[in-house]
């Protein structure tokens, strides 16, 4: 397993895109682009990526990063394939909250079905059945006889109680994400620090970014903010998250971080410029320990992050492009 698993991360590392590259992306001719597209490994994006639905995109990112984690699989038993397909199954609960706001807000099935990622060899829900409940409730029932019981949950009976959109949406995400830490402490023995220190970047970022967004752009009471964020976190340990909670301003929360994840953070002053500056902190992480000769499952892992996340900001440029914004704005945006 190690291996195989060592030598195919090694050969995907080829596909990630240097700045360089990224920065030609944006400045190459819209006639030259696809063929850049295409040389660059990218040939699904090539075809079509000015098309005026921009799902069509998204779908088309989605399917190369199911392929590759595919192929990733293929070696792994036990905790440490459960870990990785759970991951990637984060894209079938994001299909799980299309069905439910479409079923929400009384949407056809044609339109609700063109809404919804195909995820092929990864597709554990029979969506055709599902669109056909009667109701959210009787949807919501369906959804706890699935794959995604111990997801669904909880959010059936938040929703229950509140009828309300965001924390539907919100407690989906807690579940999933509680359900990732389970299967990560897991293996965490096992794939080594580099592993953890993933994780860490991940639940933290999540939890932080949370806690200010439920807290400040929601105006959320803290007790329903602790609620509604991962407990069984990293740095951010429960007695830590009981304490920020309750602060009043962005900064309080800042000053009251530990030092690890407050330094990248000195002067930040909004909530989407600490999302960023995290962000960069766990791809750095990760780009190191992708460099090394780590677990398998940790180089794995680090790489399909970058993956991800240098597919999506391709994603913004091609968009941008078909906008017609101006290349500085574009730049600006992809950081390059």
């Amino acid at each position: 397993m190690h291996v195989y698993l060592n030598t195919r991360v090694s050969l995907f590392k080829s596909r990630l895109w240097p700045e360089a590259q990224v920065s030609e992306l944006i400045d190459v001719s819209d006639a030259a682009l696809p063929g850049l597209l295409e040389r660059r490994g990218l040939r699904q994006l090539a075809g079509g990526y000015a098309d005026d639905d921009p799902r069509s995109l998204e779908a088309r990112i989605v399917a190369i990063l199911l392929e590759e984690t595919r192929i990733l699989l293929r070696p792994l038993t036990g905790a440490a394939r459960q870990f990785l397909l759970y991951w990637i199954g984060r894209f079938e609960v994001s299909n799980v909250k299309s069905l439910i706001r479409a079923k929400m807000a009384g949407e056809s099935a044609s339109a609700t079905a063109a809404r919804l990622l195909d995820l092929g060899y990864f597709t554990h829900l029979d969506a055709d059945a599902l669109m056909r409940a009667e109701d959210v409730a009787e949807l919501m029932r369906r959804l706890e006889r699935t794959t995604y019981a111990e997801i669904v949950r909880n959010a059936r009976q938040a929703f229950e109680e509140s009828h309300d959109p965001f924390i539907l949406d919100a407690t989906l995400d807690r579940a999933y994400y509680d359900g990732l830490i389970r299967r990560a402490r897991a293996i965490e023995p096992e794939a080594g620090p580099g592993f953890g220190r993933l994780m860490a970047d991940l639940i933290d970022r999540l939890n932080l970014v949370w806690l200010l967004r439920y807290r400040f752009n929601y105006g959320l009471p803290p007790a329903q903010v602790y609620y509604l964020l991962l407990t069984p976190g990293y740095r951010l340990v429960p007695s830590l998250l009981r304490t920020l909670v309750g602060h009043d301003d962005l900064a309080a929360v800042l000053a009251g971080l530990p030092e690890a994840l407050a330094r990248p953070l000195v002067g930040a002053a909004a909530i989407p410029e600490v999302s960023a500056r995290l962000e960069r902190v766990a791809m750095d992480h990760a780009g190191t320990l992708l460099d090394r000769d780590g677990h398998p499952l940790a180089r794995a892992l680090a790489y399909l992050i970058l993956r991800e996340s240098g597919l999506r900001d391709l994603r913004g440029i091609l968009r941008g492009r078909r906008l017609g914004l101006p290349t500085g704005d574009i730049r600006l945006a992809a950081g390059v």
